[in-house]
């Protein structure tokens, strides 16, 4: 089942059919006791409607933080540590991604999280960024996993690079990171063959197109979302961004007006231009 928050409230997909909860309260649905079979007994009360339109689409969160994992995938370690070593860091990564205790860092509020296409920003005071497309895992205030989304970690790679104590601004500034279009409710593993493909249009021209596979993943998201609620709290639940298995180029930077779509089987498709 698939779980959409829109401008006329929350939506349900279930096989194919669509059911309208505009009278349901989001934070309580996203933390409700056995979710998945709460969602079936709903849809069994509900008369199908037509489905929303793409422009009435929210971000599937209300008040849920957003985290990232980081050096989860060898391609993102080997791109860190490149963007580092000038700056004295290059072996941080690398312990990172052999250590037993994973990277994790808080990434956005959900002010700072853009909608389906609404455009993200991009800091004046850096001259390459790029978007890290990511599994997403929706946790509950209990913390277990009770689906998935699509996240774009957008970040600023020369930031981060001159130091990696600036990792905090270049991971956190207003519309930093996106998720939706939906949560993907399931109390299944995803296949290890889920690809997580993304592309990039520069004036209607596909200027990078790449992806990865779930087996790429080094930790599992039951590991990572441990690490996130080991000694914490969250009262509404959270988000947690997995990492990204498919960098750029070191020659690439996002420009204004780029359209980056991000792809993972399941789930959908996110998609925001870039300001």
């Amino acid at each position: 089942m698939h779980l959409y928050r829109t401008t006329q409230g929350i939506y349900l997909h279930k096989a194919n059919y669509w059911y309208r909860l505009a009278d349901l309260d989001w934070d309580s649905l996203f933390n409700h006791e056995s979710l998945l079979s709460h969602l079936a007994e709903i849809a069994s009360t509900y008369t199908a409607v037509p489905p929303p339109t793409p422009e009435t689409l929210l971000a599937p969160l209300d008040t849920q933080e957003v985290w990232a994992a980081g050096v989860t995938y060898y391609r993102s370690r080997t791109a860190r540590m490149e963007e580092s070593k000038d700056a004295g860091g290059g072996t941080f990564y690398d312990r990172v991604y052999a250590a037993e205790r994973p990277e994790i860092f808080f990434k956005a509020t959900p002010q700072r999280v853009a909608h389906p296409g609404q455009a993200m920003h991009l800091r004046s005071d850096s001259q390459w960024m790029v978007p890290e497309p990511e599994l997403t895992l929706a946790i509950n205030n209990r913390g277990e996993i009770i689906g998935y989304t699509i996240g774009n970690d957008l970040s600023c790679r020369d930031i981060e690079g001159e130091n990696p104590l600036y990792l905090p601004q270049a991971k956190c500034f207003k519309l930093c990171a996106a998720i939706g279009p939906c949560i993907y409710v399931t109390d299944k593993h995803l296949s290890s063959d889920t690809v997580i493909a993304v592309k990039i249009e520069r004036a209607d021209t596909v200027v990078f197109e790449g992806g990865t596979t779930l087996d790429q993943l080094k930790r599992t998201p039951e590991e990572l979302a441990g690490f996130l609620y080991r000694d914490n709290t969250f009262p509404t639940g959270a988000f947690l961004m997995t990492g990204t298995g498919t960098v750029p180029g070191d020659e690439f930077t996002l420009h204004s007006g780029d359209v980056v779509s991000i792809t993972i089987d399941g789930i959908g498709t996110l998609a925001n231009p870039m300001g």
